[in-house]
């Protein structure tokens, strides 16, 4: 008996990273053969503290946590990196390695590039150097909110703007996470994010399966959620909107 195996679904074009999608086509057209397709597993270790980074990664249906982990065990994210951006800063700010995790916190796909490929992109003429620069300055926004949010911002707000994030982050459909993983990212306790999330789900807010959340009423979320939320958002649409409008400038001859 002959058994017929499906072939393996195309990865999502990378176009899907809104960096990549940003890019002139003659940038675009020379990272092309250079881009590696890669399946993010849902807490995979990209990145280690201390360990030489060798690749960058360009999500398009994953979400990557950036934490700090203490040497006790603790740990919090200091800032999430989906679609709209790139794991890897770092390399373009003259480092090696550094004092970050890097862990996939939603399943899915993206595109790695190889560094000395983005360095001797992001050196060039063209547009790679001005884009990256402007998405590391809305990085640093989101890292100095979120650590504001912690200070001042209850368990529920926290996870309001999390769960916001994530989705605007990821593809629309039900974000791969574990009750486990959002409370490690978060700082706290489990039993936090549990009561919370049932605050949520009662609500109509969330759908929560084990191992699945799906966003059922954003709006809802935002009125949890602190200004938090809001302010990085805006700021990732200002910095990149202002690099496209430059890029669409018409050239002095």
């Amino acid at each position: 008996m002959l058994h017929h195996t499906r072939p393996a679904p195309a990865p999502p074009s990378p176009n899907q990273n809104h960096l990549i999608a940003a890019l002139p086509a003659a940038e675009f057209d020379a990272l092309f053969s250079a881009l590696e397709p890669v399946p993010l597993l849902l807490g995979q270790m990209l990145y280690e503290p201390g360990v030489p980074l060798h690749h960058v990664y360009f999500p398009t249906t994953a979400v990557v946590s950036l934490h700090h982990v203490m040497t006790s065990g603790a740990s919090a994210e200091t800032c999430g990196v989906g679609r709209e951006g790139m794991v890897g800063v770092a390399l373009i700010m003259g480092g090696d390695t550094t004092p970050s995790s890097a862990v996939v916190q939603t399943a899915g796909h993206g595109y790695r590039l190889a560094r000395n490929t983005l360095l001797q992109a992001f050196e060039g003429p063209g547009q790679l150097r001005r884009l990256l620069l402007r998405y590391t300055q809305a990085l640093i926004t989101q890292i100095a909110q979120t650590a504001v949010c912690y200070r001042h911002h209850n368990i529920e707000q926290q996870l309001s703007r999390w769960l916001l994030s994530a989705v605007d982050r990821a593809p629309p459909g039900e974000l791969v996470m574990t009750q486990e993983l959002v409370a490690s990212m978060l700082g706290v306790r489990r039993e936090s994010v549990t009561l919370a999330a049932g605050h949520f789900q009662d609500a109509g807010y969330i759908r929560y399966r084990r191992g699945h959340i799906t966003v059922l009423d954003a709006a809802g979320l935002q009125c949890c959620a602190c200004e938090c939320y809001g302010v990085v958002k805006t700021e990732l649409t200002r910095l990149l909107t202002e690099t496209l409008l430059r890029q669409s400038e018409p050239r002095a001859a």
